[in-house]
């Protein structure tokens, strides 16, 4: 996954608002994009000026020792209830503008396997490309063995793909497998062609790309 060595920032031209309880917290025009050292994604810096510090404290980060964001702070995404950009709503938290997810209709032959049971064979994935992650094949569902599988409790948000839910697989005679899989039901509007389609920990699962055994 793309990390970087310092960290680096920019000016965001986008009006950043968040919200707590109805509260306005933040209001900012003037939000900085801030990727930090060793984190894969960014997050907002705003001017003091434009947050309630008083109604998040535990919530809220300043950059100490940094002179250039000295009259900054940051506040956890997850500690308000709505964060907006503009007018649209963002769940998850902010995007890098130079980060990409590419979702391509692929002929490669996908086959996977759990404990030596083939649970998902396809010849029609999505060849899923993200910045600073490796390949990712996502399976139609129609080419997953989804009746040796459970849904989970788990979820996981991403800011450019949405919120994945997962799938534990419980294989008759074979040890459980937990989160082995997951897909994104409702994905984002620019990652839209994932709706529905499975993909696999290749760490976990044997995950073989026109006969090549990813991961391991």
């Amino acid at each position: 996954m793309l990390t970087f060595d310092t960290r680096t920032w920019e000016p965001s031209e986008r009006r950043v608002r968040g919200t707590l309880g109805g509260e306005l917290v933040v209001d900012s025009g003037a939000a900085l994009l801030v990727r930090e050292a060793g984190k894969p994604y960014v997050t907002y810096a705003f001017p003091r000026r434009d947050v309630r510090t008083d109604l998040v404290p535990d919530a809220v980060r300043t950059y100490e020792g940094d002179a250039a964001l000295a009259d900054h702070v940051s506040v956890r995404w997850s500690a308000l209830d709505h964060w907006y950009e503009e007018d649209e709503e963002r769940l998850v938290g902010p995007q890098d503008p130079y980060h990409r997810v590419d979702a391509v209709r692929s002929a490669r032959h996908v086959r996977v396997a759990i404990d030596g049971r083939v649970v998902a064979e396809s010849r029609r994935p999505l060849a899923v490309f993200e910045t600073g992650l490796p390949a990712q094949f996502y399976l139609p569902p129609q080419d997953v063995r989804l009746e040796l599988f459970e849904p989970t409790q788990t979820r996981t948000g991403c800011p450019y793909k949405g919120f994945a839910s997962y799938l534990t697989y419980r294989g008759e005679g074979t040890q459980e497998r937990a989160d082995v899989a997951w897909s994104y039901e409702e994905p984002l509007p620019e990652a839209a062609p994932l709706a529905g389609y499975v993909a696999f920990y290749d760490s976990v699962a044997d995950v073989v790309v026109d006969g090549v055994k990813r991961g391991g």
